[in-house]
């Protein structure tokens, strides 16, 4: 063979054996940075897609409830000829209010099991009379505090 080509062999050979060796298994600072980078990259882009939908499903639940709780003073409504008094409020809704004109009409068992919670962990308000001159229930949305706009606005039945 020719001397150049003996060497070359020789040369590859030797970087062969240098790139099996154990000292070069394993991966190198920067390649476990730029995994690192982009972990982090496709995560912000998950959280900031994911965030505005959370907010979004929570204004959706809150607006459920407001609707199966007008549904149950609907019902109050249909059994006992009037809507509870602002005073005895939703309660009167699980049960039956100590003032109550005829309590033989008042549904056995209430009209819901339990008063839920708006997603943000407060009681749902109830006012009668409310704004447009009959019951309202409502959700002071995410601040907790009436008016507000976006999430924090306040959610009424639609």
């Amino acid at each position: 063979m020719f001397p150049t080509l003996q060497r070359c062999l020789r040369v590859l050979t030797a970087r062969h054996r240098r790139a099996k060796s154990p000292e070069s298994n394993g991966f190198t600072l920067v390649e476990l940075m730029v995994v690192i980078f982009i972990i982090g990259l496709l995560a912000t882009v998950v959280i900031i897609n994911v965030l505005p939908s959370q907010d979004r499903a929570m204004t959706t639940k809150a607006q459920a409830d407001i609707s199966i709780l007008g549904q149950a003073l609907e019902q109050y409504r249909l059994d006992n000829l009037t809507y509870p008094s602002g005073s005895d409020g939703l309660n009167a809704l699980v049960s039956a209010p100590a003032g109550l004109a005829q309590p033989a009409r008042y549904r056995r068992g209430g009209y819901i099991q339990r008063l839920p919670d708006d997603p943000w962990g407060r009681p749902y308000q109830y006012q009668n009379p409310g704004p447009d001159g009959g019951p309202a229930v409502f959700s002071l949305g995410a601040d907790g505090a009436p008016g507000g706009e976006d999430e924090n606005a306040d959610i009424y039945q639609q």
